[in-house]
């Protein structure tokens, strides 16, 4: 690895968790309407702590994440990386209108679109 792709790695990592700290605040402010003193208490962490965590300056271990987990209602995905919440389940819900072999199909369809994506 080159000291280029060091560095953009290093400047991806900061910019992914800035947006992580953005979205544990917006979830604390928006959804759960508590203040940092509160959601700390709830996550095992210090409120000066999670300041930083909110100001990209940090990161949750396992067992805060988890605790913010169940206490949002978020997934892991949405809270580290901001994928959405909803599509497994908007996914199941879709597909209980098909039954095995047709999704077993359709993934082979998928599959072979895939390849010819690629191969271009």
């Amino acid at each position: 690895m080159d000291m280029n792709s060091s560095r953009d790695e290093l400047k991806s990592e900061k910019l992914e968790q800035i947006k992580r700290g953005k979205r544990i605040k917006k979830i604390r402010e928006n959804e759960l309407h508590m203040n940092k003193t509160q959601l700390a208490k709830e996550i095992g962490v210090s409120g000066q702590f999670l300041g930083l965590v909110e100001q990209g300056k940090g990161n949750l271990v396992y067992k805060s994440i988890q605790k913010l987990k169940i206490l949002s209602g978020h997934s892991a995905d949405y809270i580290l990386y901001g994928l959405d919440d909803d599509v497994i389940e908007k996914t199941k819900k879709f597909l209980q209108n098909y039954t095995e072999e047709e999704i077993i199909q359709a993934i082979k369809i998928i599959k072979d679109i895939a390849f010819f994506i690629k191969k271009d």
